[in-house]
């Protein structure tokens, strides 16, 4: 059951991010949906929904091996280099 739900909480972004693709697509191609006002808006939100989905999927993976130990934290030191 856990990995369906983890299946489709991939699954959402996934569209929303392309769709945001979709979104820029139309826009170079002066495709305008009537919901934007403008090409350039429609861009813009295309950008932000394709960056939003591809960083949701890849926060879920970095914390899913962060979790299994696949990926081991950095410590930052500040001060003088030992």
């Amino acid at each position: 059951m856990k990995r369906i739900i983890a299946a489709l909480l991939l699954f959402i972004p996934g569209i929303i991010a392309a769709y945001g693709i979709k979104l820029m697509r139309d826009s170079l191609f002066n495709e305008l949906i009537p919901i934007f006002f403008h090409i350039g808006i429609q861009f813009f939100i295309g950008l932000v929904f394709f960056v939003g989905g591809i960083a949701f999927i890849g926060g879920f993976i970095v914390h899913r091996d962060r979790k299994r130990q696949l990926i081991k934290k950095k410590k930052y030191h500040h001060g003088e280099d030992d």
